[in-house]
């Protein structure tokens, strides 16, 4: 091929039959893809594995003939691979400690690393209510809330991954923290290890 296809053609090339056209459109985003799980989970073998996962995924979309994001193939694959990698997260409770700044006082608790055993405990049901009342939040909300605290992205980074501008990232994430505060003063819990 001496000439760049346009994703969109080769997506509508695969979907009529043509096994090369997946072929090359995994070629040309493989890097970036791979990259942008890697980036997130920090090891080569999972990322892999998401990144495996995540095509698995969209050729049974393609397959299935539910695509519909035509000319926007990139920014739809990405949108696979990082709630593949939320996933990832939650079936192995692997979300890395935030640590607690004034800006979002209620995770303040995950910070504290100079517990003892008891408190340590204390902390760690602390974290798995959290996870927990998490998933309760409206997707958009969550997934902002979960980019922002538990992968310590900046907005402008959010915004690049979800594709949403930075002001409704912004806009998400106060109304994720509103609405989980909501959620602890219903649930009568108490965010404290002391």
């Amino acid at each position: 091929m001496n000439y760049p296809i346009e994703d969109s053609i080769l997506v509508q090339d695969y979907i009529s039959g043509d096994e090369k056209a997946l072929e090359v459109l995994i070629n040309r985003h493989n890097q970036r893809i791979t990259s942008f799980i890697y980036s997130k989970v920090m090891d080569r073998d999972i990322a892999e594995d998401i990144f495996q996962d995540t095509f698995i995924k969209v050729i049974k979309t393609l397959k299935k003939g539910t695509y519909s994001e035509e000319g926007k193939f990139l920014p739809w694959v990405m949108r696979i691979a990082h709630n593949l990698i939320i996933d990832h997260f939650r079936k192995n409770k692997r979300m890395p400690r935030f640590e607690g700044n004034e800006e979002f006082n209620i995770f303040s608790v995950l910070g504290d690393d100079k517990l003892n055993a008891e408190k340590q405990l204390i902390k760690d049901q602390i974290d798995s209510d959290l996870s927990k009342l998490i998933e309760e939040l409206p997707d958009d909300q969550k997934e902002v809330l979960v980019m922002r605290i538990y992968r310590d992205m900046s907005f402008k980074e959010i915004s690049e991954n979800t594709g949403v501008s930075i002001n409704t990232a912004l806009g998400r994430m106060r109304y994720a923290l509103i609405n989980l505060r909501k959620i602890i003063e219903r649930h009568n819990i108490v965010l404290t290890s002391s």
